[in-house]
């Protein structure tokens, strides 16, 4: 997930501190109500999520003024709550101080920040087996179908094309149980609390965008786009397709839509962090243009268990200029 996420879905209610000086917690009522998801907290101005269920720290948005800090901070907290990963998405320039700890570089999205400097995705690990993803030899051939498929000319004939009765749409507030009816539907486990309304809902109230696919007025897949504005940047992101719609290539057809709309907000540059062993969304991903950026093993529980995740990305534009997206 991306730093978007923790600036974009806002939480309201202060509950606790990580140190008495620099943190706060800010838990959503959905996130009180999913005892198992992990919690959004500051460090400073720093945003980092952490929690048993992930079982690890992430650090989703560094605030410049800390970065002489942050790196023994993200330490603490690790070894006080027995994490076994550190992950941490910083910026090219930022990360000389977390190879310096110890940290390696395990993917790289170029331009992430304003179109001009480069994301870089840094873990650090506190347990051996989580350094090495369980099925590589899988994650290899997911990786060598995906570019194969990207690589072969598609006949215009048989490019496929929006059931008639399909239509995408933009979601709101008043569709988000309905969203996570489909949540829950098609994952075991999530790293956030997705199968709540009401942390939909939240999600909503900021800058993050869910696009959805009626079919006979039922909402058939989805997706959203959280975007951050401040580095003009947006994930790509919880696609989603109920079990009887999917092989129709429904998330295809929500990448194509989605990526259209950010570029007509301005945005610089589109990521994912897509499951590894995941053939429908490396292929889609890779065949709508995204290049892939790197592995981060043992990253995301997702699915029912921690799984091993790809990192794409998309460049936008071809010159740098200043977002003009507006929320």
């Amino acid at each position: 997930m991306s730093p978007s996420r923790a600036h974009h879905r806002p939480f309201a209610s202060p509950d606790g501190v990580l140190n008495s000086t620099s943190s706060t917690s800010m838990d959503t009522p959905s996130e009180a109500s999913c005892s198992t998801a992990d919690k959004l907290e500051h460090i400073g101005e720093s945003l980092i999520q952490h929690g048993p269920l992930n079982g690890r720290a992430y650090l989703m948005h560094l605030a410049p003024s800390e970065e002489p800090t942050i790196v023994p901070a993200l330490e603490n907290l690790a070894h006080e709550y027995g994490y076994t990963k550190i992950f941490a998405k910083v910026p090219e320039g930022a990360a000389y101080r977390f190879t310096r700890a110890g940290y390696a570089a395990e993917a790289i999205v170029p331009r992430l920040f304003n179109g001009r400097e480069s994301g870089v995705f840094m873990a650090r690990y506190f347990a051996d087996w989580r350094k090495h993803p369980a099925n590589p030899r899988e994650i290899h051939n997911v990786l060598s179908v995906a570019q194969k498929k990207a690589s072969q000319p598609i006949a215009t004939a048989s490019l496929p094309s929006l059931p008639q009765d399909a239509r995408i749409l933009a979601l709101g507030p008043d569709q988000a149980s309905e969203m996570a009816h489909v949540y829950r539907a098609v994952f075991a486990s999530y790293p956030f609390p997705i199968f709540n309304p009401d942390y939909l809902r939240h999600s909503m109230a900021g800058t993050v965008r869910f696009f959805g696919i009626m079919i006979r007025d039922r909402l058939a897949a989805l997706a959203s786009a959280e975007m951050d504005p401040e580095t003009g940047s947006a994930e790509m992101t919880d696609f989603a397709t109920l079990p009887e719609y999917q092989g129709r290539k429904l998330a295809g057809f929500l990448l194509a839509d989605m990526t259209e709309r950010m570029r007509e907000l301005g945005l610089c540059t589109l990521y994912t962090i897509a499951r590894a062993e995941s053939y429908a969304m490396n292929v889609t991903f890779a065949r709508a243009g995204f290049t892939f950026g790197g592995t981060l093993p043992n990253n995301t529980h997702i699915g029912g268990g921690l799984e091993s995740m790809n990192v794409w990305h998309l460049s936008l534009r071809n010159t740098v200029s200043s977002p003009v997206i507006t929320i």
